[in-house]
């Protein structure tokens, strides 16, 4: 029997033949990289598999399972050296149990071990899932990842239940799916800002410019910085709108206006003139209307629920963080924007 071997695909030869040759070696090494990734996982997924099988044989599973793993590593320390610790015979273990069928699936892509060995944390099958495909189709980084998953990413979305997948994007409807791309509470610990320093709106502004990459991952999917202080002018007054991106997923202009404490209904008022002008002198036709944004450091109840933002789909109200939370306190805080969301959604269908 022919054992399989890596193939590197021909390329089709130019006149430049050394960058042809140049070539050559980065698919070689990106085929290397990938079958050796592969050979990795597919090893630690046998190994959890194995220590899965034999867990199943004792009475006491969680502690024949325990004994098995320390017997394991031990044997396979002594003979192979490190990388069989017990931490890792039981991420193994855990691999497995989360992706019994990996393997299974033809055509499937796969990460490096290090990010799985983060997903293995998320004890959400839904979350999970969420992370792995956001991670294969963003490209983000082991650091993105670990962040996305301690922020908990998946959940400051308002709708969680239905994750939107990439090969979708070309259909989403703009007005069903909106709310999926604003997220609350948006935390920006990457600023350096102290938790409990005074600051103003321009100075937040120009930390969140200064660290734009960072930013606008924690925005979300699909956004692209057009300017800060955007001037619009009527005639009569100019306008300055503190931030101004555009959605290529949405295919719409996202306004924020920032907030150093709760919005008042002039705030929110102020912002629907602001979204009201744009449409009416930078949107072109073949954009969806603007969506605006308030993004303030604390929440007024009473005027989420009774300001204009009752009448309106494209107002949003989120609450931002210069620091990390604690799991207890994202917890809250999204429990509290889940709360207000679908409270209005209520108030919304009540007056249709």
């Amino acid at each position: 029997m022919t054992k399989n071997i890596l193939t590197i695909p021909e390329i089709q030869a130019t006149d430049d033949y050394l960058n042809d040759v140049k070539q050559i070696v980065i698919a070689s090494r990106q085929i290397t990289y990938e079958a050796i990734n592969t050979l990795i996982l597919r090893r630690n997924w046998l190994i959890g598999k194995r220590i899965f099988e034999e867990e199943l044989k004792g009475e006491d599973r969680a502690e024949y399972g325990a004994k098995v793993i320390a017997t394991l590593s031990k044997s396979l320390t002594m003979e192979f050296g490190k990388g069989f610790g017990k931490s890792s015979l039981y991420q193994f273990y855990s691999f497995y149990k989360c992706y019994p069928n990996i393997f299974h699936t033809s055509g499937k892509s796969f990460l490096e071990w290090s990010k799985y060995s983060l997903l293995i944390l998320v004890l959400d099958p839904k979350a999970r899932d969420w992370y792995e495909n956001e991670c294969l189709a963003q490209g983000w980084s082991v650091r993105v990842l670990k962040r996305n998953i301690e922020t908990q990413y998946y959940y400051r979305l308002v709708k969680p239940g239905k994750p939107i997948k990439k090969e979708e994007y070309p259909a989403i409807p703009y007005e069903e799916s909106k709310e999926q791309f604003i997220k609350n509470p948006m935390v920006f610990e990457f600023l350096g800002i102290p938790q409990d320093a005074k600051i103003h709106e321009d100075k937040l502004e120009s930390a969140i410019i200064d660290h734009l990459k960072e930013s606008l991952l924690e925005l979300g999917k699909g956004y692209a910085f057009v300017s800060r202080q955007y001037h619009i002018a009527t005639g009569r007054k100019d306008y300055f709108i503190d931030l101004v991106f555009y959605n290529y997923i949405l295919n719409c202009f996202v306004l924020i206006d920032l907030k150093i404490d709760a919005p008042t209904h002039k705030d929110i008022g102020q912002m629907d003139m602001y979204r009201r002008m744009f449409d009416d002198r930078v949107k072109k036709k073949s954009d969806n209307p603007t969506l605006g944004i308030v993004l303030c450091s604390e929440l007024d109840e009473d005027v989420v629920r009774y300001s204009v933002l009752a009448d309106s789909e494209q107002l949003f109200v989120s609450q931002y963080k210069l620091f990390l939370p604690s799991d207890e306190e994202l917890r809250a805080l999204i429990g509290q924007a889940k709360t207000l969301y679908y409270a209005d959604k209520e108030l919304k269908q009540e007056k249709e």
